[in-house]
């Protein structure tokens, strides 16, 4: 779980900054009441960019006060880019099969990426916000980060739906799938050439 979404239990929410170490949360994250509904059990938060990446315009990602740096653990001296570093680490690790993260603009995507696992950002007003330390409203959301595509959908399956605290998601539960892992299709790439980009 990203240390930017709320936790009501000994677990600190401090988005990687001095600044929160110590302030207590009073309930869980919509997106943590609805992960503990299905009985999955929260090890624990994961480092991240300080502040989700909006600390300085020269800030080093995947790094905070609070967390330090977080490493690559496919390769050591590469970023595990940000701001989702930590959650991204984990499941690279191996230490987790899924974890949550928030992107406003590339979090979730970019340290999956960087750290070979699947990062998925739903649509905006799909995944509940409330809770969870807002960059901008227009853009953030909460995604998993898992290392297989059934794994991504079975977590959204989870997290998506409608929360009356968060305007943005009053249709979600009209526009979610009523189980995104029947849209997984072994077969969906069959025939098709890819290209791969070796040298830029």
């Amino acid at each position: 779980m990203k240390d930017n979404m709320d936790t009501a239990d000994a677990m600190l929410t401090t988005a990687g900054s001095l600044a929160l170490v110590g302030s207590k949360p009073t309930r869980d994250a919509f997106v943590v009441k609805r992960i503990r509904e299905a009985g999955m059990v929260l090890l624990g938060k994961t480092n991240l960019s300080e502040w989700a990446n909006i600390r300085s315009p020269k800030s080093t990602s995947g790094w905070s006060a609070h967390g330090g740096l977080t490493r690559n653990p496919v390769r050591l001296t590469h970023s595990a880019s940000g701001s989702s570093s930590g959650s991204a680490a984990a499941v690279a690790a191996g230490y987790v099969p899924g974890a949550l993260g928030t992107e406003t603009n590339g979090s979730i995507v970019s340290p999956a990426s960087a750290c070979g696992i699947v990062g998925l950002k739903p649509t905006v007003g799909l995944v509940s916000r409330t809770g969870i330390v807002p960059i901008t409203h227009w853009q953030d959301t909460a995604g998993p980060m898992t290392r297989t595509v059934r794994d991504a959908a079975l977590l959204l399956n989870v997290i998506a739906g409608m929360d009356a605290e968060d305007a943005q998601t009053r249709e979600a539960d009209e526009r979610r799938a009523a189980d995104y892992t029947a849209m997984l299709n072994e077969d969906g790439l069959k025939g098709r050439r890819l290209g791969v980009v070796r040298d830029l």
